[in-house]
């Protein structure tokens, strides 16, 4: 199944949204990740799942990533999980590990966020990284070379406060979501070695 083809359908830079409770809100997530990834394997696929398990609203990260690491998805690295989760205390220490072990990552940032109140439950996926701590007034690293997010809660008053106060079942409902639509993407993800990398073979496999 040729997921690619989605991409040359949509707008540039228009984030694409689907609620998280949708019939085929998984195949539509899969879809869109497939459509946003790079066609090379020079590209090591990166998911940093962002948040803290000490608040409900912002555990939607490390709840994926810990989804994620018992399917172990194939060809893909996931980072950020309940046990060991990526926050604001370790986020800029832990993306100079993930960029010094692998070669130009192409990084998915994965984070919940806070909206209006008619779009709570909605998945975003979109270019460009994601902003944690923005909702809050901290000064993160941005994250991502594309992102998903999730909207967990209402913004605009208390955001801590409301972050603190979010349903975890709302929470886990996307979580699943997310990351089922992730390791769908990943049994139909198929990148191919560029020509640079193929002239790399096939020159070691003529030299005697």
């Amino acid at each position: 199944m040729n997921y690619k083809s989605s991409i040359f359908n949509k707008i540039k830079n228009e984030a694409f949204r689907v609620n998280h409770d949708e019939q085929d809100a998984v195949d539509k997530v899969a879809r869109e990740l497939i459509a946003l990834m790079p066609d090379s394997l020079n590209r090591p696929i990166v998911f940093v799942c962002i948040g803290t398990d000490r608040s409900t609203g912002d555990s939607l990260g490390p709840l994926i990533g810990t989804l994620l690491q018992e399917k172990t998805p194939q060809s893909f690295h996931v980072y950020g999980t309940l046990e060991n989760p990526i926050h604001a205390l370790n986020l800029a220490e832990k993306l100079t590990e993930i960029k010094a072990k692998h070669i130009n990552p192409f990084i998915i940032g994965i984070d919940a966020c806070l909206g209006r109140l008619k779009s709570v439950g909605v998945i975003q996926i979109g270019c460009g990284p994601v902003k944690p701590g923005s909702g809050v007034n901290k000064d993160l690293p941005a994250v991502g070379d594309i992102h998903i997010t999730g909207i967990v809660n209402v913004s605009g008053f208390m955001e801590y406060f409301v972050l603190q106060n979010t349903r975890l079942h709302l929470v886990m409902e996307m979580a699943k979501t997310i990351a089922d639509g992730i390791y769908h993407s990943s049994t139909f993800y198929e990148p191919k070695y560029s020509f640079s990398k193929l002239s790399w073979a096939i020159d070691h496999e003529q030299t005697p």
